[in-house]
């Protein structure tokens, strides 16, 4: 690989983290909250409304059944009137936030399911109001296991802003399809996929250890 490869790659690089950074963060501000919801709103939980939870549910599991690059497509007019264009960084960053606040909010379920029912009833037997045994009760035991499974969607989203870069999204995945491939650049493709599995390496011991460090049991 050439020397003048090298700023390219960085901008890549750097185009990327930004796009999975801003993305997770937006997902994660909306994901959490919504697997709240169809947790709570579930028979027998704490703030039980079927009818909002089966359309909670129909909506999460039709968005998470289509996969990102037709997802990408579908969306773009959404994406302009967002951004006002469907091509770059910012705009790749719509479709990927689409995409994880779903599988988000399906994991967050998961991992408040785990929960002991006893802990909850504790906590209402001592007068706990709903919002109370959430903030209080729910996401602080759930916590470790929740950061473990938005490590999983970091992961699935560094592998998903690769594929914006097909259609014009910047980032890791542009630089190989312009360079590498259209190219016939095989060492361009190789470095890329390389960064990729050290970043995908450096997100998951972050995460194992984050979630580590959260677990007091």
């Amino acid at each position: 690989m050439s020397a003048d490869m090298i700023p390219l790659i960085s901008k890549a690089l750097g185009e990327t983290v930004y796009m999975v950074a801003v993305s997770m963060l937006i997902a994660t501000i909306i994901g959490i909250p919504l697997g709240v919801l169809l947790h709570t709103t579930n028979k027998n939980q704490i703030l039980e409304c079927l009818v909002l939870n089966k359309v909670l549910g129909a909506v999460v599991n039709a968005v998470r059944s289509i996969p990102f690059v037709i997802l990408m497509v579908a969306i773009i007019p959404l994406t302009r009137l967002i951004v006002g264009s469907s091509i770059g960084t910012t705009a790749a960053m719509v479709p990927l936030v689409l995409a994880s606040v779903p599988f988000i909010g399906r994991q967050v379920e998961t991992s408040l399911r785990e929960i002991p029912e006893g802990i909850v009833e504790a906590a209402q037997s001592m007068g706990a109001t709903p919002m109370q045994i959430i903030t209080r009760v729910l996401l602080p035991e759930a916590m470790p296991n929740i950061v473990a499974q938005l490590t999983t969607v970091v992961i699935s989203l560094v592998g998903e802003s690769a594929m914006a870069g097909a259609i014009g999204g910047g980032g890791l995945g542009d630089l190989a399809i312009r360079y590498g491939y259209q190219r016939f650049r095989p060492d361009i493709m190789i470095a890329t996929v390389v960064v990729l599995i050290v970043m995908v390496q450096v997100v998951q011991f972050a995460g194992n250890a984050l979630a580590k460090k959260l677990d007091k049991r």
